[in-house]
């Protein structure tokens, strides 16, 4: 029996061809492929060793985009995603945890979104959390992130009279991550198709030129895959229950609204729904699951995933390309290690993409305190604590009191209410330092 392309991924049907399939998931992995750069820079910073975290962000990136392009048929690519990843290195830093604890509350994490996969609980989870949340959420992490991006490049230092404050710009690792910055976000605004990417090649041949970049090799086999070094009886010993919901959470919401938002711009909503959302959100769940046993933070739909809709893409052989070029890159280990260690070229990285996670701000009611308050404290907790879950607990704790004392007690879901609960007692009981 001859493998039909054509009909298994019904091209015709959504007027397509394998030609632009091609270009568009090229196009896609060239505007997210900077996460085999950052993601492996950030969690090293965990001691996790370098080549597992590149194996792992590799790994999950092609099981998680095949699933989605070979059962979904949706042109959406799969990755470790950028702000779990931060959350994920900050909770070792904070906590004085092993990596192989936190990997095993990213295990477990992975475990229920793939029950809530298969199950209306899933649907009932994303209902019942209001719109001022999810974007709080997602606006705070953006802002975790660009601090890490500025922290890790020395733009920001620790200042004994503000806490932070301005690093040496006369310092050359500074002056290149400025550089960096404005060469990304120029790049950026000419809508340069990969402009991350591309961003993240010029500052590293700035590097390379002023010394602060030096490499031995381009290509080599790859690293040995680690597989399931993770502790999970230590998820319990410590308490990280507030962790591993923060895990869920965050990428259950971030998924599915990417997820929304792509297949809105291809036209595959139909009255508001997304037809196959359970595989679609299955190709993640295991994305999560697979890449925690090999040494990474959980794997996300990408909104990158736009660019390759914009080039034409319209069905899971877009994806499947994606997973071919992620596979491809296990071979470029040498370049990527040393470019990843450099904090200059990955930072602007995070600073851009931080701004990108800002845009839900623009939905929120900010005139209805008991809707804008909740999130505005989200918002401000996540960088300031250096934690997601304590972001997301004061939030889910405070919007629930304040509808109940305005007299709006039944505008929210039974299922806050029960997250609220769990949330104070985490806190008074299982504090997270």
């Amino acid at each position: 029996m001859v493998f039909n392309v054509k009909e298994f991924f019904k091209l015709k049907e959504n007027n397509t061809n394998i030609r632009t399939e091609l270009f568009a998931g090229l196009t896609t992995f060239m505007t997210m492929v900077y996460i085999v750069f950052v993601n492996p820079a950030i969690l090293s910073s965990a001691g996790l060793p370098f080549d597992q975290v590149f194996m792992a962000t590799v790994i999950s990136a092609i099981i998680g985009s095949l699933i989605m392009g070979l059962f979904a048929n949706y042109p959406i690519a799969i990755a470790p995603g950028m702000g779990l990843n931060a959350y994920f290195a900050s909770v070792v830093a904070t906590q004085g945890l092993s990596y192989q604890v936190v990997l095993g509350a990213v295990f477990l994490a992975g475990i229920l979104f793939l029950l809530l996969s298969l199950t209306k609980l899933r649907e009932l989870l994303i209902q019942s959390i209001p719109a001022s949340l999810k974007y709080g959420i997602t606006a705070g992490i953006g802002l975790f992130i660009a601090f890490v991006g500025l922290r890790n490049s020395g733009l920001i230092v620790p200042n004994e009279a503000n806490m932070v404050g301005l690093g040496d710009i006369t310092d050359p690792m500074i002056v290149l991550t400025i550089v960096g910055l404005f060469i990304t976000l120029i790049l950026y605004v000419l809508k340069i198709k990969g402009a991350l990417f591309f961003g993240m090649l010029l500052t590293a041949i700035i590097a390379l030129f002023t010394g602060q970049l030096s490499y031995e090799g381009i290509v080599s086999a790859p690293p040995s895959p680690v597989f399931f070094d993770i502790d999970i009886a230590g998820v319990f010993t410590n308490g990280l229950y507030t962790v591993i919901i923060a895990f869920l959470l965050v990428t259950l919401f971030d998924t599915t609204g990417t997820m929304i938002g792509v297949a809105e711009q291809a036209g595959f909503l139909k009255d508001g729904k997304m037809p196959r959302a359970k595989q679609a959100l299955l190709a993640d769940a295991t994305a999560t699951t697979v890449g925690s046993m090999f040494g990474t933070s959980p794997s996300t739909a990408f909104i990158e995933s736009t660019s390759g809709v914009a080039a034409g893409g319209r069905t899971g052989l877009t994806s499947v390309v994606v997973a071919v070029l992620f596979g491809l890159s296990l071979f470029f280990t040498p370049i990527i290690s040393v470019v990843a260690n450099v904090p200059a070229i990955t930072a602007p990285v995070l600073i851009i993409v931080g701004s990108f996670m800002m845009q839900g701000l623009a939905k929120i009611n900010w005139k209805a305190f008991d809707e804008a308050f909740p999130a505005f404290i989200v918002i401000l907790l996540m960088p300031l604590t250096s934690s997601i879950a304590t972001g997301i607990s004061v939030g889910f704790i405070t919007y629930p009191i304040l509808k109940l004392v305005s007299g709006k007690g039944k505008e929210v879901h039974w299922v806050l209410y029960v997250f609220a609960l769990i949330f104070i007692i985490q806190m008074i009981f299982f504090p997270m330092s």
